[in-house]
């Protein structure tokens, strides 16, 4: 049997994990094996659903998305917080001062991803509604330079892009995301596999977590890894992943507590359709 797993660049564990063999190794004495997807993380859910992978990882939004729209998921590991790993950002000289004065912006954000959980906090923190007060425009490749041209008025960064605007000197910040969430890498699976094979799901978690240790140790190799794949200043990337925690946690009554606030939150302002119970999405708990 080969185990399918969904891999995208916004996930570094699940990243560097394909690249460095030990899941393969870990497999190979239960005669199983592994095939990695390429797959978005905002298409991971539809992927788990439609059966094409078994183990996908995304930020805390796209889970909840997935749970809102029926998949029967179950969380299986999530990394410890991730407190430099994003902010909002605005131009160095821009009139903008506070979440506050985003009121009738133009917000450049991976919609869909953990950034869509991160502004609409930021926003509710200052009084706002993400369905109503901002205008959400999906950013890209060029979003750095659409927030520089004035196309948009606010841009939430991640990663290598975040420490090369920085480095720069361009932009200003205006909320770092570790001080609105706690912006985890999220794991997790269908519940049929989880029931069915318990042992790879603990298996592909502990693999996880040894390439999370090994990227700790190696951030040099690692950044230039991710320089030379993905593009970008192997500085830029050794900050990106230097600010990472690399420190798998099981799931807690803490994180899901944090899930079910987001989801809460996301439902008031009309990004997911219904309300969700979180703990429906706990492995045995239907």
């Amino acid at each position: 049997m080969s185990v399918n797993i969904g891999v995208h660049n916004a996930n570094p564990s699940l990243y560097h994990l394909s690249r460095l063999g030990i899941l393969e190794a870990a497999l190979a004495p239960l005669g199983e094996t592994v095939t990695w997807h390429q797959v978005g993380g905002l298409a991971t859910a539809d992927a788990l659903a439609d059966g094409t992978i078994d183990f996908g990882g995304t930020g805390s939004t796209p889970p909840l998305t997935a749970q809102a729209a029926g998949l029967d998921l179950v969380y299986a590991a999530v990394s410890s917080p991730r407190p430099g790993h994003g902010a909002l950002l605005v131009t160095a000289d821009s009139e903008i001062r506070t979440v506050a004065e985003l009121r009738g912006r133009r917000v450049a954000l991976a919609i869909g991803s953990w950034q869509t959980h991160f502004t609409a906090k930021a926003l509710a923190g200052a009084g706002l509604s993400y369905g109503t007060d901002i205008t959400a425009l999906r950013s890209g490749p060029a979003a750095y330079g659409q927030l520089l041209a004035g196309e948009v008025d606010a841009w939430v960064a991640q990663g290598a892009e975040l420490s090369a605007a920085r480095r720069a000197g361009t932009v200003r910040t205006l909320v770092e995301a570790g001080d609105v969430i706690t912006d985890r890498s999220v794991f997790f699976t269908r519940r049929d596999f989880a029931a069915g094979r318990p042992e790879l799901v603990e298996l592909i978690v502990a693999a996880l977590a040894e390439a999370d240790a090994w990227a700790a140790g190696h951030l040099d190799e690692a950044a230039a890894i991710a320089a030379e794949d993905q593009g970008g200043e192997p500085a830029d990337w050794r900050q990106a992943l230097q600010d990472l925690p690399w420190k798998l946690e099981p799931v807690s009554a803490a994180f899901l507590a944090e899930q079910q606030e987001a989801a809460d939150l996301l439902t008031a302002a009309g990004f997911l359709p219904t309300r969700i119970t979180v703990t429906d999405a706990v492995h045995g708990a239907r």
